[in-house]
Protein backbone atom coordinates (compact mmCIF):
# COMPACT_ATOMS: atom_id res chain seq x y z
CA UNK A 1 0.00 0.00 0.00
CA UNK A 2 2.85 2.47 0.76
CA UNK A 3 4.92 1.64 -2.11
CA UNK A 4 1.77 2.04 -4.66
CA UNK A 5 1.02 5.44 -2.53
CA UNK A 6 4.88 6.74 -3.06
CA UNK A 7 4.58 5.76 -6.74
CA UNK A 8 1.23 7.64 -7.60
CA UNK A 9 2.66 10.49 -5.75
CA UNK A 10 5.70 10.21 -7.78
CA UNK A 11 3.86 10.07 -10.71
CA UNK A 12 1.50 13.11 -10.10
CA UNK A 13 5.00 15.19 -9.32
CA UNK A 14 6.22 14.29 -12.80
CA UNK A 15 3.55 15.16 -14.78
CA UNK A 16 3.14 18.36 -13.14
CA UNK A 17 6.81 19.04 -13.59
CA UNK A 18 5.47 18.22 -17.40
CA UNK A 19 3.41 20.43 -17.88
CA UNK A 20 4.81 23.19 -16.02
CA UNK A 21 4.82 26.35 -18.43
CA UNK A 22 7.70 28.88 -18.51
CA UNK A 23 6.25 32.31 -16.80
CA UNK A 24 5.43 35.04 -18.96
CA UNK A 25 6.34 38.50 -17.04
CA UNK A 26 4.20 41.40 -17.80
CA UNK A 27 6.22 44.36 -18.92
CA UNK A 28 3.33 46.42 -20.14
CA UNK A 29 -0.12 46.47 -20.09
CA UNK A 30 -3.40 48.36 -20.57
CA UNK A 31 -6.86 48.52 -23.02
CA UNK A 32 -4.81 47.79 -25.92
CA UNK A 33 -2.95 44.11 -24.57
CA UNK A 34 -0.06 43.69 -22.73
CA UNK A 35 3.74 43.08 -24.02
CA UNK A 36 5.57 40.48 -22.17
CA UNK A 37 8.88 38.45 -22.18
CA UNK A 38 9.41 34.69 -21.36
CA UNK A 39 12.76 34.01 -20.38
CA UNK A 40 14.50 30.83 -21.17
CA UNK A 41 16.44 30.00 -18.08
CA UNK A 42 17.78 26.67 -16.80
CA UNK A 43 19.00 26.46 -13.03
CA UNK A 44 22.08 25.55 -11.63
CA UNK A 45 22.90 24.41 -7.88
CA UNK A 46 23.50 28.50 -7.25
CA UNK A 47 22.19 30.22 -9.81
CA UNK A 48 20.12 30.73 -12.84
CA UNK A 49 21.79 31.04 -16.70
CA UNK A 50 19.78 32.75 -19.08
CA UNK A 51 19.36 31.10 -22.43
CA UNK A 52 17.41 33.59 -24.62
CA UNK A 53 13.85 34.77 -24.70
CA UNK A 54 10.60 35.47 -26.28
CA UNK A 55 9.23 39.28 -26.62
CA UNK A 56 5.11 38.91 -27.29
CA UNK A 57 2.33 41.09 -27.44
CA UNK A 58 -1.26 39.58 -26.47
CA UNK A 59 -4.87 41.56 -26.90
CA UNK A 60 -7.73 41.30 -24.72
CA UNK A 61 -9.25 39.08 -27.59
CA UNK A 62 -6.70 36.71 -27.51
CA UNK A 63 -4.53 37.00 -30.56
CA UNK A 64 -1.05 37.22 -29.92
CA UNK A 65 2.80 37.66 -31.90
CA UNK A 66 5.93 36.91 -30.40
CA UNK A 67 9.32 37.08 -31.68
CA UNK A 68 12.65 35.10 -29.64
CA UNK A 69 15.83 33.84 -29.66
CA UNK A 70 17.11 30.60 -28.11
CA UNK A 71 20.96 30.44 -27.62
CA UNK A 72 20.80 26.98 -25.53
CA UNK A 73 22.44 24.86 -28.88
CA UNK A 74 25.45 25.43 -30.81
CA UNK A 75 23.71 28.24 -32.78
CA UNK A 76 21.15 30.54 -31.89
CA UNK A 77 17.57 29.75 -33.28
CA UNK A 78 15.86 33.28 -33.91
CA UNK A 79 11.36 32.16 -34.20
CA UNK A 80 9.27 34.45 -35.02
CA UNK A 81 5.40 34.04 -35.23
CA UNK A 82 1.41 35.09 -34.15
CA UNK A 83 -2.46 33.77 -33.69
CA UNK A 84 -5.67 34.74 -34.06
CA UNK A 85 -8.49 34.73 -31.43
CA UNK A 86 -11.80 33.72 -31.62
CA UNK A 87 -13.61 30.08 -31.30
CA UNK A 88 -11.34 28.87 -34.57
CA UNK A 89 -7.99 30.29 -34.37
CA UNK A 90 -5.35 30.07 -36.47
CA UNK A 91 -1.31 30.14 -35.12
CA UNK A 92 2.00 30.04 -37.35
CA UNK A 93 5.62 30.54 -36.63
CA UNK A 94 8.99 30.12 -37.92
CA UNK A 95 12.27 29.29 -36.59
CA UNK A 96 16.00 29.02 -38.20
CA UNK A 97 19.67 29.31 -36.99
CA UNK A 98 21.01 30.54 -40.41
CA UNK A 99 21.88 27.11 -41.50
CA UNK A 100 20.52 23.65 -40.97
CA UNK A 101 18.03 24.03 -38.51
CA UNK A 102 14.98 25.96 -39.99
CA UNK A 103 11.31 24.98 -39.80
CA UNK A 104 7.52 26.42 -40.03
CA UNK A 105 5.17 25.35 -37.88
CA UNK A 106 0.69 26.24 -38.00
CA UNK A 107 -1.80 24.89 -36.14
CA UNK A 108 -5.39 25.45 -35.67
CA UNK A 109 -7.32 25.72 -32.26
CA UNK A 110 -11.24 25.08 -32.13
CA UNK A 111 -12.65 25.99 -28.94
CA UNK A 112 -16.02 24.50 -27.87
Amino acid sequence: MRTSLLAVLGLAACCAAALAQTPKLPMKSNDDGTVYVEPNVSSTETSMESKGATVGAQRPDGSSKYIGVDTSGTRPTYSLGGSTAGDLSYSAGVFSDGKEKKGVKAGVTLKY
